[in-house]
């Protein structure tokens, strides 16, 4: 079993991958997986490309959701996009906040962050940065944040409770966050779950839909609500790279499925569940 560092460098290496591949190839896949199936073209996505702020060199096709659409930001706000890619979200969220606010974008692949500044620097935008950062700590001083927006990116990060107790920690009292990610109902078959391509690919890193929920009321946020949810239709070329016929027809009858969710929590104003003595200091 690999350890999570070692998950953490197998998608850092997917990812400084598929920031050379083309747009095409990505949004045929599986979050960017590989071209890996011709019976569609789109898995995960939804279609960016009528919303302000939309820079078509800054979208790799690798989301499984419209976070922005859905995170309620205001003009003058303080966004950060957790693994913030090539930038489209940020730039997206520039638009909403205004020259008056703040975009800072965290990405864990150096590749995509220096993918991200040169697109800011095309675009002349002096209020969104880029910054390297595992958003496990996430590398922004505490109570920063009003809005926290991520794509499509929790489920690739082995330790997900670490993820949101940081997300709660750099939030400001108040604050909230949108996030769209790849979630579970029912067991997928082993042998997907443990496919280092399908973890690079957003399914097998995925957790349990009820348990990714209870994990972001645990660390103190309220007012969860699900914005959106859509099954994702996995194609049968796709699934037999790594079931037999047999195994994909016991699948399909199982109940088990693959979902993309928006979820939205807010940091109460008196936040008081930080779960050790100092930990929400800077």
């Amino acid at each position: 079993m690999p350890t999570d560092e070692q998950l953490k460098e197998l998608v850092k290496q997917k990812y400084s991958e598929i920031v050379l591949q083309n747009k095409e190839d990505n949004a045929a896949s599986c979050c960017g997986s590989g071209g890996c199936s011709t019976e569609v073209y789109n898995i995960m996505t939804d279609d960016y490309t009528n919303m302000e702020g939309y820079t078509e060199d800054a979208d790799l096709s690798l989301g499984c959701g419209l976070p922005t659409k859905f995170a309620k930001i205001k003009k003058g706000d303080i966004v950060i996009d957790l693994g913030s890619g090539a930038g489209n979200d940020a730039f997206i969220a520039r638009a909403e906040t205004g020259e008056g606010g703040k975009v800072i974008g965290i990405d864990f692949t150096p590749a995509m962050i220096a993918r991200a500044r040169e697109n800011a620097e095309k675009l002349h935008y002096n209020n969104v940065e880029f910054r390297q950062g595992d958003i496990e700590n996430i590398p922004v001083s505490a109570n920063t944040a009003d809005v926290i927006v991520s794509n499509c990116v929790l489920n690739l990060v082995p330790n997900k409770n670490n993820v949101i107790k940081d997300i709660f920690r750099v939030l400001k009292p108040g604050g909230h966050f949108s996030i769209s990610d790849i979630v579970l109902q029912g067991n997928l078959p082993p042998k997907i779950q443990e496919a280092a391509e399908m973890y690079a690919g957003c399914v097998s890193g995925a957790i349990q839909k009820q348990v990714y929920l209870e994990l972001i009321e645990t660390n103190g946020f309220k007012n969860i609500t699900l914005q959106k949810e859509k099954q994702i239709i996995v194609p049968d070329d796709i699934l037999s790279k790594y079931l037999t016929a047999e195994e994909i027809t016991t699948f399909k009858n199982s109940g088990a499925g693959i979902y993309s969710v928006t979820v939205y929590a807010e940091k109460p104003m008196t936040a008081t569940a930080c779960c050790a003595p100092g930990c929400c200091n800077e």
